[in-house]
């Protein structure tokens, strides 16, 4: 299938006449390192879909082994392969929402439906000559963004926290785990008594830690994320009753149905969306207005997106309940070269929403096949 271009124009509902499958490798700048372990490279799955001339683009978000989740990207790829992309080759759809009920009766493989469902987000606001913010509901020209550092020495950390301030970012998010925690928060927060910070422990810990976790009480953070297990919602709420410090949720949340249960039960005080975890921009969206119904504030996450995911991350980011700054910074931060044309760079801790329709960037398609394996492609 050649590339298709973007001249058409969409009338009624948009069939998918095509698609395209591949997985891509990007070399990380620093390797990230956090409580499961250490990335050097992004390896995920980036699914085209086309349409009349048009076309949506989005990156999975899950992991070569299941160290975050349950999903890998070997998995991923052959039932999108397999089953998801097959499915909706040929089909139309009225919108998004058509879409995502269409892949609904297949049980969790959330990352792997988040895929097609936002690809054909980006297709159909493309259709319609739209911003993707647009259709979603958000507003704005940029949004407030943090950074994510991975576990280092004290004095390494405390070298990038002051450089990350000097570049005006809003928000510092500390990865802590078993062993690397008080002392090192306390180093951190010392040298920055006013700095906004957070810390992320990627489930590394147990309600059997709740007087250790309690402890970062005197830190002043904003909030502490996943301390406890990947899927484990009673025992947040357990340890939420023992802390002051608000408790964020993030790998717990795959739904809106897991969001209302940690709401209702007061397990989280702040929740982190993840567009790709959550199944999509769907859910994403409906998380983001249950947690406005509950007066509780979001953040999108990232999961070291390259430029496609980054800025759907952005986009959805301009819903009016992410009012903690994300983890959608600088792409220049993780990867020497990205896979779109355009520079996704937050200037003063600001992330520009890219300008045009859908997700207002471009792939850069030479590139993109220097760093591309196992092309596969469908067709109606």
């Amino acid at each position: 299938m050649s590339d298709h271009d973007v001249r058409g124009q969409a009338r009624g509902p948009v069939t998918i006449d095509g698609a395209e499958l591949r997985l891509v490798r990007l070399p990380l700048v620093t390797p990230f390192v956090i409580a499961t372990g250490t990335m050097r490279e992004k390896v995920f799955p980036l699914v085209r879909l086309f349409s009349s001339g048009f076309e949506g683009v989005a990156e999975g978000v899950m992991d070569p082994l299941p160290d975050y989740l349950e999903e890998t990207t070997a998995g991923a790829v052959e039932f999108l392969s397999a089953v998801l992309l097959p499915s909706v080759v040929g089909k139309s759809f009225a919108n998004p929402e058509a879409l995502a009920r269409h892949l609904a009766p297949w049980r969790a493989n959330h990352m792997a439906r988040a895929t097609v469902e936002m690809a054909f987000w980006d297709l159909w606001a493309r259709s319609l000559h739209l911003p993707l913010q647009t259709l979603l509901g958000g507003e704005g020209e940029a949004i407030d963004v943090g950074v994510s550092l991975g576990i280092a020495p004290v004095d390494t950390t405390i070298g990038r926290v002051r450089d990350h301030l000097d570049q005006g970012y809003k928000r510092i998010k500390l990865k802590v785990c078993q062993g690397h925690d008080i002392a090192f928060v306390r180093a951190v927060r010392e040298a920055f008594p006013e700095a906004k910070l957070t810390v992320d422990a990627n489930c590394d810990y147990t309600l059997a830690d709740s007087a250790l976790l309690a402890r970062l009480d005197d830190f002043a953070l904003d909030y502490v994320e996943q301390p406890l297990a990947w899927d484990d919602i009673h025992d947040h709420a357990a340890l939420q009753a023992r802390m002051r410090t608000p408790l964020c949720l993030d790998e717990s949340i795959r739904t809106p149905a897991h969001a209302r249960k940690a709401l209702q039960s007061d397990a989280a005080r702040v929740i982190n969306i993840k567009v790709g975890r959550s199944g999509g921009h769907c859910n994403a969206k409906a998380i983001h207005d249950l947690c406005a119904a509950f007066d509780v504030p979001v953040w999108c996450g990232g999961m070291l997106e390259g430029g496609i995911g980054r800025a759907h991350n952005i986009h959805l980011s301009t819903l009016p309940n992410f009012t903690k700054p994300g983890d959608t910074s600088s792409a220049s931060r993780y990867f020497h070269r990205d896979i779109i044309v355009e520079k996704l760079e937050a200037v003063g801790g600001r992330m520009p929403v890219p300008k045009g329709a859908g997700t207002g960037v471009t792939l850069d398609h030479d590139f993109l096949a220097s760093v591309s394996t196992d092309l596969r492609r469908f067709d109606r």
